[in-house]
């Protein structure tokens, strides 16, 4: 079966869309190695982020034209590629289809991770929240199948795109293979050296905006005999980070880490005591994922998606609630006991996010529709 996937991101993008993308690419390819899996990218990468297979193939604009003006390509005028591909099935990876493709005889999936433009609109342009909702609801209406990584989206589509129920698969997502490997004792020093790291501290990680609300997380540290690691692109809600922990004498255990390669990141998170996750909203919450599998306590906020991710035996709290933070984050640093049991329990339950068992739930999801 040749199958078609919108892989923009997974070749330019370095973070969640991104990190989906090349993971399901890959577990697709790896389980299912008899189909021929085509990736259709706007513009030649930079960076291998995504190491391609045999049964892989990269397939970029073939005219001048196209290739000057690729963003519009990706809308629409793709499909004519795609029919002389002679792709069977073209999915969607990030909430998009180009127009028509359901016209040519090729089946769709598409892939929702969330709606949080339509239920955070203050945190988008207006612009932004017009282009976003456009093309969601164009792909939530004329593909065959939605996949939605989490309840909670699945949820939010029915609700605000208006879309029935039974056309929506719930498949989570996964985590790239290198956060569960352990890290050796080079690798470990190596990396202790390179960022002048603290002998233990809390790691949290994620785009630095507003919306993870990681300001919280420093907050409840304050009067705590701790640091805290910040992994993740900053944006301008870092300046109101920086003057906080300026302002409390917090700057020599806070630190910002940005640039981290993967492997790196993994090391951090074996070397954490606790990962915190305060964030308002997510559609998953894939470092919730990663960090269970590296064997580390987590933190992370009440309700919405964040049970789904993070188990029955990961702590709760209010996400706004610096108190109730601090007492989660000081009661698991004053118990290595409970660190421990909570994190055994942890890696039993993120089994479930295993590479084999997304691979057969995605193409069990192409056979319904092929």
């Amino acid at each position: 079966m040749r199958i078609g996937f919108d892989a923009k991101r997974a070749f330019h993008n370095t973070t969640g869309l991104g990190n989906y993308s090349r993971d399901l690419i890959r577990i697709l390819a790896t389980y299912y190695p008899s189909n021929e899996y085509f990736l259709y990218n706007t513009k030649p990468k930079k960076t291998d982020r995504l190491q391609l297979l045999k049964n892989m193939k990269e397939v970029l604009p073939k005219s001048v034209f196209w290739k000057k003006f690729s963003s519009i390509w990706r809308q629409g005028p793709i499909t004519k590629q795609i029919v002389n591909d002679e792709i069977i099935i073209y999915h969607g990876l990030s909430g998009e289809i180009p127009r028509n493709i359901h016209k040519k005889g090729v089946k769709t999936v598409v892939t929702i991770h969330d709606l949080i433009f339509v239920r955070y609109p203050e945190l988008y342009s207006s612009i932004d929240r017009k282009i976003y909702l456009k093309k969601f609801e164009y792909a939530a209406n004329n593909a065959d199948i939605i996949i939605a990584i989490s309840e909670q989206t699945k949820l939010d589509i029915v609700r605000f795109l208006k879309v029935d129920a039974s056309k929506i698969k719930v498949i989570y997502q996964g985590c790239h293979a290198v956060f569960k490997e352990k890290s050796t004792k080079e690798e470990i020093n190596l990396l202790k050296n390179k960022y002048n790291l603290p002998e233990s501290f809390i790691l949290n990680v994620g785009t630095i905006e507003e919306r993870k609300n990681v300001l919280s997380a420093v907050k409840a540290i304050k009067n705590v005999d701790t640091s805290l690691v910040i992994v993740g692109r900053k944006t301008n809600y870092y300046n109101e980070i920086k003057e906080y922990i300026t302002d409390n004498k917090m700057l020599d255990r806070v630190f910002f880490l940005e640039g981290v390669s993967l492997k790196e990141l993994s090391t951090l998170y074996q070397l954490a005591s606790i990962f915190v996750y305060p964030s308002v909203f997510e559609g998953f919450g894939i470092p919730i994922i990663e960090a269970l599998y590296s064997k580390i306590p987590v933190i992370t906020t009440k309700g919405g998606v964040f049970p789904e991710a993070g188990g029955p035996n990961s702590i709760y709290v209010n996400s706004t609630d610096t108190l109730e933070l601090k007492r989660a984050i000081v009661s698991l640093l004053n118990s290595e006991q409970e660190r421990k049991k909570i994190s055994a329990l942890g890696f039993d339950f993120v089994q479930k996010f295993n590479d084999d068992f997304i691979a057969k739930n995605i193409i069990n999801v192409y056979k319904t529709i092929e």
